[in-house]
């Protein structure tokens, strides 16, 4: 159990399932959020995980950040409900999906978007690196350099998608898109920064500060299918 003697304390779920597939992940966070719609009581739960190649793409997503054709794609793409263009997950990327109740927070989504960055920023302070944000965009930067993505849906006030921390992916993948229609400004991983890091050393670290950030009291749990 990792626990925090700060602010509420409510109990969070913690799932580390290693390698998951998107689809599967995608209808386990579907399938949580509406357990919570039907019952808030329910402990709030935190994924971290990687995922097999894969594009997804927000609502509202404009197909001219994608380079390739969707009609004719080999890619794994999916497109779902969160906000946000196109992003690429892969493995060595770390992805983080809070299923959380806001009402026991703050119900306001700007602040939540500032709390996942405020996660990894502290994140990347363990390890002396300066993790900025930038005025009008969500997510947060080293040096210039895009490290980590956000993108959330809330459906009556339980969040659902998250944040995306690259920490040693295989980039490439990203040269068939705009990363998240942000054409100015490249991705890069923290392997660029400190070249023998790994997900499962970093995977502490964000739960770290996950409590830090949210005051929540974090229970391993086992993913059952």
């Amino acid at each position: 159990m990792i626990s925090s003697t700060q602010f509420n304390q409510y109990p969070c779920l913690l799932y580390n399932p290693g390698l998951m597939a998107y689809p599967i992940a995608h209808e386990w966070q579907r399938s949580l959020v509406r357990e919570r719609i039907h019952n808030p009581n329910l402990d709030d739960v935190l994924i971290l995980l990687e995922h097999p190649p894969v594009y997804t793409l927000g609502t509202g997503a404009d197909p001219k950040f994608i380079k390739f054709d969707l009609d004719k794609s080999n890619f794994n793409v999916h497109q779902i409900e969160r906000g946000g263009e196109v992003t690429y997950h892969c493995p060595g990327q770390l992805v983080g999906y809070p299923i959380l109740n806001l009402r026991h927070y703050r119900q306001d989504l700007h602040w939540y978007l500032r709390q996942l960055e405020e996660v990894l920023i502290r994140t990347l302070s363990n390890y002396d690196l300066r993790g900025e944000r930038l005025p009008g965009f969500t997510g947060v930067w080293i040096e210039g350099y895009k490290v980590a993505a956000i993108g959330i849906k809330v459906s009556k006030w339980i969040t659902m998608h998250g944040f995306a921390l690259n920490v040693c992916p295989d980039m490439t993948g990203f040269e068939e898109i705009i990363p998240c229609g942000i054409v100015d400004k490249p991705v890069s991983s923290l392997a660029a920064w400190i070249p023998d890091i790994t997900c499962e050393q970093v995977y502490s670290v964000v739960a770290a500060s996950f409590i830090e950030v949210f005051g929540v009291k974090l229970v391993e749990a086992e993913y059952k299918i």
